[in-house]
């Protein structure tokens, strides 16, 4: 790992994790064009619900092809944001998404138990992201009901 060259303040850190989730919702392509492992340092890691932990770049676009080859398209809820700053390099991003997955659509709060409530911690040091841990629902499509009572009584 390199040697911290500047301290970033948490607008710095909140503009790249601003570039990250806007590229998602461009089908992972930054606003100046590039690939959205170009966020990432060499030696991030990133963590997904029933994936796992990815280490590199290499298998963090591993796994964004994984996820992302069953997303048709997501777009984020930018306005609705919740930002957290811890005053070092982790801030944490909170919000709400919609689109559409290979087994159907999403909109966070339709139903309200269902997929696009997310949260993402983020470490972010040098202008690229470090860590990237997302917490969400990956039953974007809301089929997996019959493992909760609660919801497989009210018929999901």
């Amino acid at each position: 790992m390199a040697l911290t060259k500047d301290t970033m303040t948490d607008e710095q850190r909140k503009s790249v994790a601003l570039e990250y989730l806007k590229a998602f919702d461009n089908g992972g392509v930054t606003s100046t064009g590039g690939n959205i492992l170009e966020l990432f340092a060499d030696d991030a890691q990133v963590y997904f619900p029933k994936w796992g932990l990815a280490t590199g770049k290499d298998e963090i676009g591993t796994l964004f092809g994984d996820v992302g080859g069953t997303v048709n398209n997501i777009t984020h809820h930018y306005a609705l944001f919740n930002w957290v700053f811890s005053g070092g390099d982790t801030i944490v991003a909170e919000g709400t998404s919609h689109g559409e997955h290979q087994d159907g659509p999403w909109r966070a709060g339709v139903p309200e138990w269902g997929a696009g409530r997310w949260c993402d911690v983020f470490e972010i040091r040098d202008w690229k992201i470090q860590r990237c841990f997302i917490y969400l629902d990956p039953d974007y499509a809301g089929r997996d009901t019959e493992r909760y009572p609660w919801l497989a009584e009210a018929g999901g």
